[in-house]
């Protein structure tokens, strides 16, 4: 199946949500926030972002299923599947800053289109399998970076109570030491793409892969590397959100540096 159709149309609705949660972001001290968990937040622009998304979808695609962060999903194929967030990066969008929309197109177990939205800075990520990522329309590639020295990576600030795994700061700690810079970006998806561009020579972290799966096409398209903490691949990864997106350099920095991290396994 030829996508190039199918990606324009993300592409509309993601610049049609940009500008729904600008009129928000552009007022973000006014903001009525609700709290789904310790940390967790949603604002009206998170539900209204995501159903302008899906009311546009199903209005073309009908028959493909959809699954988002904030509403019940909807299985209507086994093929098709729509992976929506309409707000990646909630914390920093009810702060005034940087956040991201994600929409992924997930054919069976392989994510066939992928768009990332910044529409504060106005940045368009968009990849197809197999035809490469671009941002705003220009080829991008991972940092050719392989000195440890000028590493810069990103990942989340850790939660206590919250994280699957303990010890996180100390593993934050660790990693910090010899690079040149760790980063916290504040939302995942955008991470993937700071990679994919090579503003990040990796990024880290336990995280959603509806999130995450346009991110993750975006840098195994612009040549980076994508496996779970233990170099495991998306069967892993997909379900237990430990994942690590880097260039080959920084990806095996990362993997040494968390190999002793008991394994987590799909349930």
């Amino acid at each position: 199946m030829n996508y190039d159709a199918v990606l324009a149309d993300m592409v509309t609705v993601a610049r049609e949500a940009g500008s729904l949660t600008l009129d928000y972001f552009k007022r973000f001290r006014d903001i009525e926030i609700g709290i789904k968990g310790p940390a967790d937040f949603v604002s009206d622009a998170d539900k209204e972002s995501e159903l302008l998304i899906r009311k546009f979808l199903f209005e073309r695609y009908p028959g493909w299923s959809f699954t988002g962060e904030e509403f019940d999903p909807v299985n209507t194929d086994s093929e098709h599947r729509w992976l929506v967030d309409p707000i990646d990066g909630t914390t920093n969008f009810i702060n005034g800053m940087h956040y991201t929309i994600s929409l992924a197109l997930r054919r069976g177990n392989e994510t066939v289109c992928g768009v990332l939205y910044n529409p504060p800075a106005d940045e368009m990520f968009t990849a197809i399998a197999g035809q490469g990522a671009f941002l705003n329309g220009e080829r991008l590639r991972v940092s050719e970076q392989a000195d440890i020295g000028l590493f810069n990576i990103g990942t989340g600030l850790p939660t206590p109570g919250l994280q699957l795994y303990p010890g996180s700061y100390e593993r934050l700690d660790a990693i910090r030491a010899p690079v040149g810079a760790v980063r916290i970006v504040g939302s995942a998806a955008n991470s993937c793409a700071y990679v994919a561009m090579g503003r990040l020579t990796g990024y880290y972290e336990e995280t959603g892969f509806v999130d995450t799966a346009a991110g993750i096409l975006l840098v195994q398209e612009a040549g980076g590397v994508v496996t779970d903490w233990w170099g495991r691949g998306p069967e892993f990864y997909e379900r237990t959100g430990a994942l690590i997106v880097a260039n080959k350099a920084t990806h095996a920095f990362l993997i040494e540096k968390l190999k002793d991290v008991p394994r987590k396994d799909p349930k």
